[in-house]
């Protein structure tokens, strides 16, 4: 039987107001200080278009993607602190399960690819409420009953 894996793509935020996740499926996401911006980023730190998320199918497989972070907006104009992404200052990155961005003073985000493969033609599990009995209950039971 042939496997199919789903990916899910999520993004968690830690700013100013607390800690927020974001499920992406969009082609691109401004992130920043800005109302506008599709993952509005609460801090005075934070540059009002701060990055650009953009989602980049993948080489082996069309079906499948991975999200590209940019510094700045999406004509190209750089935020005024940048990014550092897992500990290195950089200017875009693609995102790998568990990076962690920063884009300022206690405003972060850590990214995870969520990937669940299934076989094909099988039925998930899950759909089936399914209660584990301990065989010593059972017994215990017979024993008292008699």
């Amino acid at each position: 039987m042939a496997t199919e894996t789903h990916e899910s793509h999520l993004l968690i935020i830690e700013d100013d107001q607390g800690r927020k996740e974001f499920t992406l499926g969009q082609t691109i996401y401004s992130l920043g200080r800005d109302r506008e911006c599709n993952i509005r980023l609460v801090s005075q730190f934070v540059s009002r278009r701060h990055a650009t998320l953009v989602r980049m199918p993948r080489e082996h497989n069309r079906n499948t993607y991975y999200y590209r972070i940019v510094d700045g907006d999406a004509k190209g104009k750089p935020s005024a602190n940048g990014m550092i992404i897992n500990g290195r200052k950089m200017p875009s990155h693609d995102l790998r399960n568990e990076d962690e961005i920063v884009f300022g003073p206690q405003i972060r985000a850590v990214y995870y690819l969520l990937q669940n493969t299934q076989l094909c033609g099988q039925t998930d599990a899950s759909e089936y409420d399914i209660t584990l009995i301990n065989p010593s209950m059972t017994e215990d039971e017979d024993i008292e009953r008699t």
